[in-house]
């Protein structure tokens, strides 16, 4: 689940977490662990969008499991071992599709919002 500060839940839209972590992996040229890649969405959401580890450890296998990403386990910067998460061809094909059908929703959740 993604939390919002404001509200201390929000509810997302399906596959949007899974949106989330592809366009964080696309802009990253180096392999992400998972609190990295938590850590990234909250730092580039301004502290709005939190993804808690009981989200995000099973999206990351479900994009695995689609082969949408790849992970290897290394040590970390720290000296433990992670797993470590990169985009794989298909999952960049997957993110434009996705980035694309979101952008269409986000675009008819403003006109309906939007004063007339």
């Amino acid at each position: 689940m993604v939390k919002n500060i404001a509200a201390h839940k929000s509810d997302l839209l399906p596959g949007t977490l899974e949106m989330l972590i592809l366009k964080t992996l696309d802009r990253n040229d180096e392999p992400m662990h998972g609190y990295g890649i938590a850590l990234y969405i909250k730092q580039i959401s301004r502290d709005v969008l939190r993804v808690e580890e009981g989200s995000l450890y099973p999206a990351l296998q479900r994009l695995a499991i689609k082969g949408l990403i790849s992970g290897a386990w290394r040590d970390s910067e720290t000296g433990r071992r992670a797993r470590y998460y990169k985009l794989t061809v298909a999952g960049r094909k997957q993110l434009i599709e996705e980035v694309a059908g979101f952008e269409k929703v986000l675009e008819a959740i403003l006109r309906v919002v939007q004063p007339a």
